[in-house]
């Protein structure tokens, strides 16, 4: 049976782009080798942040507005409780070039924020620790999503709206021109979203410019009774006075407090990786809290999650046209920021897939390198 389009990839961004075509009225087949939101994926954690700070990436900032909207949209229509505002707290030294880029940005697509001084942080979240000297960046609008379960329920109801769902995995396609199927889906487009896979499915092209890696995150225990690391008292925060780029989030759903740290891990390979903890990791994040949040310094570890980045050469999306399969799409590289964008991800690809014409320059293929220079963050 063949379909307008067939979408390879279950995650955050095939799963909206599977939403939007859909919408758009096109007969659309979503194909995951592993099911929605499955563990080995990259959209398949407990938690993601929603922020709109990205220094002076104004392409991103707008997506992520324009994402959080489809978001709360989607939520309202579908009256499932997944995104939570608890806002978003960045933290940096006085005058740090990059939070003064930030908030120049936000200022300009009329995101609110709030400078906080070091006396406004110690008073309002005086179960938190900052660095001497420390400003932060307060985003109220802002605040973090329930991974899986967000993803879950988009694939959900795309398949309620008509979109057919095949666990089904794929096999490297050859030669070029027109795909006409893939394994025993035919479809007039392909639309290939499949995260940490893309480098294995297309080896030649990617393997050099999407770069796998493993990254983990802890989930400490709370004492009994205390509110404190819940909301509405503490929010998602980053810290940019530290390297190890640690950022955590208050105790959602009753999970715990989550540690992380933003550096790219080892590589990995999702299909094969044992999803265990490492010692030194869990080190690392322990320190962390310590360091952030004193009162939790020797809180139980109540869960742990193993996922992975794919990252590009510099951190931008691939959202991007085959260059040997003339109805083939690349979209990936969410690079750890990318599964807020998820909505506007999706909105983007479908809208060039069905309009055409050129992508923006930052999304090419042709600006992926094979050296890893992080620029976004």
């Amino acid at each position: 049976m063949p379909y307008d389009a067939a979408v390879i990839g279950a995650g955050v961004f095939g799963a909206w782009t599977a939403h939007h075509l859909r919408a758009a009225g096109l007969k659309v087949a979503l194909a995951d080798a592993y099911g929605a939101a499955n563990s080995r994926a990259s959209s398949g954690g407990e938690s993601r942040i929603v922020r709109m700070g990205y220094g002076a990436d104004e392409i991103y900032t707008r997506s992520a507005m324009r994402s959080l909207t489809l978001w709360r949209e989607f939520c309202v229509r579908t009256g499932e409780p997944l995104f939570h505002q608890t806002g978003v707290l960045w933290t940096a030294a006085e005058g740090d070039p990059y939070t003064e880029e930030t908030r120049q940005t936000l200022a300009r697509c009329g995101a609110h924020f709030e400078s906080l001084c070091p006396a406004d942080l110690e008073s309002r979240y005086p179960q938190m620790h900052f660095a001497p000297g420390a400003w932060g960046t307060f985003e109220p609008e802002s605040g973090a999503l329930m991974a899986r379960r967000a993803v879950e329920a988009v694939v959900a109801d795309a398949v309620r709206h008509g979109v057919t769902f095949l666990r089904e995995a794929v096999t490297a396609p050859h030669g070029a021109g027109p795909m006409a199927s893939v394994g025993g889906v035919f479809a007039g487009v392909f639309v290939f979203a499949c995260g940490a896979w893309l480098p294995k499915i297309f080896p030649d092209l990617l393997a050099k410019r999407i770069a796998p890696t493993r990254q983990e995150a802890f989930f400490f225990g709370t004492p009994p009774g205390d509110a404190r690391f819940s909301p509405p008292a503490m929010p998602v925060w980053i810290d940019f006075s530290d390297p190890r780029g640690p950022y955590g989030f208050p105790d959602l759903e009753n999970r715990g407090v989550k540690i992380a740290l933003d550096q790219h891990g080892p590589p990995i390979d999702p299909d094969t990786a044992d999803r265990v903890p490492s010692a030194d990791a869990l080190a690392a994040a322990r320190d962390c809290l310590g360091q952030r949040l004193p009162a939790l310094r020797h809180a139980p570890l109540v869960e742990a999650r193993v996922c992975q980045y794919e990252n590009t050469s510099n951190g931008d999306f691939l959202i991007d046209r085959h260059p040997d399969f003339a109805n083939v799409w690349l979209v990936g590289g969410g690079s750890g920021h990318g599964f807020k964008h998820g909505p506007a991800v999706g909105e983007y690809a479908a809208a060039h897939i069905l309009q055409g014409g050129p992508v923006d320059p930052r999304y090419s293929l042709a600006s992926k390198a094979e050296a890893q220079r992080r620029t976004v963050f």
